[in-house]
């Protein structure tokens, strides 16, 4: 016993470091420089899932805040990066080694840079804290795993149980303690470079907002995430507190912030493709597919996914590897493990395609005896690959086997829909922008949107937006 207690004694002498954050002792199996390394791994895959938004404006305004608080936090050596990617999502997430992601979905719903400082206070401290480091030391990576602390989780959380399988994906959250101990770094270091945290405290007002207006198909929380009416009241009380601690001229600047996201993308993208009634349209790709009726979906660069509301079945559209219809079956089947039950060739609209059926085979732990899984419940896949305008497109749908057959008709209609699009209205379609603009009047919010000519039927939309409701007074001039 005696000896056993020496050897966990000098493991944890050598695994235990003292955070820099809490200053206490803590076991923590991922070095810094294991985060560096581990950030600028998954930072090209980021940008390729996402893709960068390029407004030069707005970068370097995230460049010179994100390394202003950088300096004054308590990692001030790490080789800190941050960008803004191209999601209509209203998110905010980091990885390990200082790699900060702002979406320009939430850059277009921050009202001022209070704001804005708060949450990047709150992403700067999921790498100051090593919350990455200290999840790795309480449970194992997924082969495909990412810790992101993220402010709200995007829809491709909530797809279905089949597609996150089926693509093995594994997005875990950082804990409710470590969100609230963001929050208050957040406070604190927002506080630090001369911002009201306060403001921090009325976004996340708007972050309820949007989760009570969302239903299913738009951004829910993490349910590791604390409630973001209590954020609301804690980080306000936190931030209260700080500044009767240290008095000072805390910055809002609402005009300066506004006036740099004129002209923000809001919402979809066109360009990279959009859901119009029951069709996906891509513009640049020149193709369409059709979508069955009430399935969620979830766009991005690299992939357009959707699923039924009852989580029973998805489909999923991305390119193929390959140069040849047979190259990228061939790839496929070795890349996903697939066991192939049928294979055949076919036209769809008069591309040459493969068509084939086959199941998942079940990953086996190292060291681990293999596992009988339930073929009923293993995960079965129609796959069309379609070879169309020089690129190989691979069109999955996705099932238990018990349900497959069920769901294949769905599949075959939406892979039999694929053809190229033609109509101009779909391929010169333009995005929406955010415009600001100085209220003509005084009025309630309702009257100036009416004034300035927005629909009544997007008002709560654009309540949203600015942060007030129909009936709050503005005043002449206000932006």
């Amino acid at each position: 016993m005696r000896t056993l207690f020496l050897f966990a004694t000098l493991i944890c002498l050598a695994a235990c470091s003292r955070n820099p954050v809490t200053g206490k002792r803590e076991v923590i199996l991922m070095s810094e420089e294991q985060e560096k390394a581990l950030g600028a791994e998954s930072h090209p895959s980021i940008v390729a899932t996402m893709g960068l938004y390029d407004d030069k404006k707005l970068q370097a305004f995230i460049n010179e805040k994100g390394m202003a608080m950088a300096r004054i936090s308590h990692r001030p050596n790490l080789p800190y990066q941050f960008h803004i990617v191209d999601s209509p999502v209203v998110n905010a997430f980091a990885v390990p080694g200082g790699y900060v992601y702002f979406t320009r979905g939430i850059m277009a719903h921050f009202n001022n840079e209070a704001e804005f400082a708060g949450v990047l206070g709150h992403e700067i401290g999921h790498v100051t804290a090593k919350h990455s480091a200290r999840q790795q030391s309480s449970q194992l990576f997924g082969t495909a795993g990412l810790i992101l602390g993220s402010v709200l989780l995007d829809r491709t959380g909530q797809l279905t149980e089949a597609a996150a399988q089926g693509l093995q994906l594994a997005l875990l959250g950082y804990s409710r303690a470590h969100e609230s101990e963001s929050d208050e770094i957040g406070v604190q270091y927002s506080s630090k470079i001369g911002y009201d945290a306060r403001q921090m405290a009325n976004f996340f007002g708007t972050i309820k907002r949007i989760q009570d207006n969302s239903g299913q198909s738009i951004p829910q929380f993490q349910s590791t995430h604390p409630d973001p009416g209590n954020r609301q009241a804690r980080v306000g009380k936190l931030a209260t507190d700080y500044q009767a601690k240290n008095p000072g001229n805390y910055e809002v600047d609402r005009e300066s912030y506004l006036r740099m996201i004129d002209g923000i993308i809001f919402g979809e993208d066109p360009k990279q493709g959009f859901v119009e009634n029951d069709q996906f349209y891509h513009p640049e790709l020149r193709f369409q597919f059709p979508v069955p009726r009430g399935w969620t979906h979830q766009n991005s660069p690299q992939q357009f996914q959707m699923g039924a509301k009852d989580g029973q079945s998805a489909m999923i559209l991305m390119l193929a590897k390959g140069n040849s219809l047979d190259e990228a079956a061939q790839n496929l089947v070795k890349d996903l493990g697939l066991v192939v039950s049928e294979n055949q060739r076919t036209t769809i609209n008069g591309n040459p395609a493969i068509v084939l059926i086959s199941q998942q085979q079940q990953q086996q732990q190292q060291g681990q005896p293999q596992q009988q899984q339930d073929p009923r419940t293993r995960l079965q896949i129609g796959t069309w690959l379609i070879q169309y305008n020089n690129a190989i497109y691979a069109l999955h749908g996705l099932a238990q086997a018990q349900a497959f057959n069920s769901r294949f008709d769905t599949f075959r209609q939406v892979a039999g829909g694929f053809r190229a699009l033609t109509d101009p209205d779909k391929l010169n379609r333009q995005p929406e922008r955010v415009r600001v603009r100085q209220a003509p009047r005084d009025g309630s919010f309702q009257e100036i949107m009416a004034a300035l000519g927005m629909p009544a039927s997007r008002l709560e939309e654009l309540g949203t937006l600015n942060s007030m409701k129909a009936g709050d007074r503005v005043a002449r001039g206000i932006w």
